[in-house]
């Protein structure tokens, strides 16, 4: 068998060990699913990524603990962060991935990716029957969402305000009956519109459970934000919005709506490197 490097990557956050996992395989080409899929269960990461150089670009698959998914944030920009490590991209050079998703691009300067992905815009709809009353406070009380919207992966439930949602307990049983990829909940940050971009003035908070795909909850989700980009845009008005993810390992983003496309971004860390014996193709 052959040996490929492996990297382990902590994307949007500056520091090892906070931020969202990924795995990044670099491969020399496509290699069997099952071999992809059983690695990502082996490693047990929200999302290990694999990528492999094609012409002039390269592919990029996603693979959660579970199934193969249609886009992720954070394994993206750990791919493009890792494609530096290893000497594979200059810095700053504009690095094209062709995906199940069509097109990605990123752009790495240093431990600082930018992403540009297509928009996934939610639409308001009511809030499911399974999810009524099965969102709960630490003191038990039932949170009631203000609105609730749904987009072609995620269905979204705003809360009154930040504390609800770091707060929320969440039923995953019925979040799991779902049709949809995932669950977001999110609030307007504490500094709403203000665009100052420090810790405590984020634009919006998130938090982002998806059992479906075997992620309880994800640590910080760069996909998310093609559907929260321009929810929050227009509620407040601005096309670049600072992010907060408020998991227990938390992350930041910063997000730009531009029309069909949106601009993520967000800083790296590699916390391992190795190599990794590939399957049978």
């Amino acid at each position: 068998m052959t040996e490929v490097p492996l990297t382990w990557v902590d994307a949007f956050t500056d520091q090892a060990f906070g931020g969202s996992p990924a795995a990044v395989c670099l491969l020399e080409g496509p290699a069997d699913p099952g071999w992809m899929q059983a690695l990502a269960a082996e490693l047990g990461l929200s999302e290990t990524a694999y990528v492999w150089p094609e012409d002039d670009l390269f592919s990029l698959r996603w693979f959660t603990p579970s199934t193969e998914v249609d886009l992720c944030g954070h394994a993206t920009l750990a791919a493009a962060h890792a494609l530096g490590g290893w000497g594979r991209c200059a810095d700053g050079a504009l690095i094209r991935f062709s995906s199940r998703s069509g097109i990605l691009t990123a752009r790495r300067s240093g431990d600082r990716v930018e992403l540009e992905f297509p928009a996934d815009p939610a639409t308001a709809t009511a809030l499911p029957v399974v999810l009524e009353g099965v969102l709960h406070g630490p003191d038990g009380a039932r949170l009631r969402p203000v609105a609730a919207a749904r987009s072609g992966h995620f269905l979204v439930l705003e809360l009154p305000d930040a504390p609800s949602v770091q707060a929320a307990a969440v039923d995953l049983a019925a979040v799991s009956s779902l049709p949809d990829q995932a669950l977001i909940l999110t609030a307007p940050g504490p500094g709403a519109g203000s665009g100052t971009g420090t810790a405590a003035a984020a634009d919006y908070v998130l938090r982002v459970f998806g059992p479906r795909v075997g992620i309880d909850e994800d640590p910080v989700t760069g996909s998310a934000q093609c559907t929260l980009g321009p929810y929050w845009a227009e509620r407040l008005g601005r096309a670049s919005l600072t992010a907060a993810q408020v998991s227990a390992r938390a992350g930041r983003l910063e997000v730009t709506v531009a029309g069909d496309r949106v601009g993520i971004a967000g800083r790296a860390v590699t916390v391992l490197r190795g190599s990794v014996a590939v399957g049978p193709s």
